[in-house]
């Protein structure tokens, strides 16, 4: 019960700060919040990633490149040209990689205003954070695992992140429903999406990118849009753009 419940817990957290913070705030400037604060979900998307932790200024300009290429040969993620899942992770990794060592030749629409701090992402993105991490996590599975069959987990808790991003890069590209037309093969991976956070309601997020909520449909729940909006009551954080309202159909 309790590896199922660290499962369950590390999953969601993590998802959560992707999604809320690298995603919607870092990539889309959806809300605002100071400097301190940004610096305070630096440390808790840290905690909460781990091993798996990407920097969210390297994510923001990567998921901008996604989003202004979608489905062509510049699109760091994209079924399309990758032969496979752990093609297209493999792929995603190089980009990611060339963006945080500032080895590839970036547009400057793509790194305006995105949140950054190289002292503490220095040592995030280090191997040696990862490898602590690890430490870590194999240590909680030799404390309580109760079978051998739970260290099958061990992978997905290691990659979390890669994993959340093979779910929609690969697989709500694929398959699922479309509200919105498009120039390109984004769907909508799951009709209720509690499993990802709203992240799968992804051929609602290419129509309306910077919407801090990502559903569109009356039946489309997207977790964190309350989540976002009772941070905003308490002035955590600013909105900044008009909230998309359910359409009628």
């Amino acid at each position: 019960m309790v590896m199922l419940i660290f499962f369950i817990l590390l999953w969601y957290f993590s998802l959560f700060f992707q999604t809320f913070f690298q995603h919607r705030y870092a990539a889309h400037g959806a809300f605002k919040m100071s400097k301190r604060t940004e610096k305070i979900f630096f440390i808790l998307t840290y905690i909460a990633q781990g091993s798996s932790y990407l920097s969210p200024r390297a994510y923001a300009v990567m998921h901008r490149m996604h989003h202004a290429y979608t489905d062509t040969e510049l699109d760091p993620h994209s079924p399309t040209y990758s032969k496979n899942m752990f093609d297209m992770m493999w792929r995603t990794r190089i980009f990611y990689n060339r963006i945080f060592n500032n080895t590839m030749e970036v547009e400057e629409r793509f790194v305006k205003n995105v949140p950054d701090w190289p002292v503490f992402e220095r040592w995030a993105n280090s191997s040696l954070s990862r490898l602590l991490w690890v430490g870590v996590y194999v240590i909680f599975f030799a404390v309580f695992a109760t079978s051998i069959w739970w260290w099958l987990l061990l992978p997905i808790v290691i990659a979390m992140g890669p994993v959340h991003g093979i779910v929609i890069n690969w697989f709500a590209h694929k398959y699922g429903y479309t509200n919105y037309k498009q120039k390109n093969t984004s769907q909508n991976l799951l009709h209720v999406d509690i499993l990802m956070l709203g992240e799968s309601y992804h051929n609602n997020h290419h129509k309306h990118p910077s919407s801090v909520n990502f559903g569109t449909k009356w039946h489309e729940f997207d977790p964190v849009y309350p989540v976002i909006r009772f941070l905003a009551w308490l002035h955590i954080i600013k909105l900044t753009k008009p909230v998309l309202v359910y359409s009628a159909d």
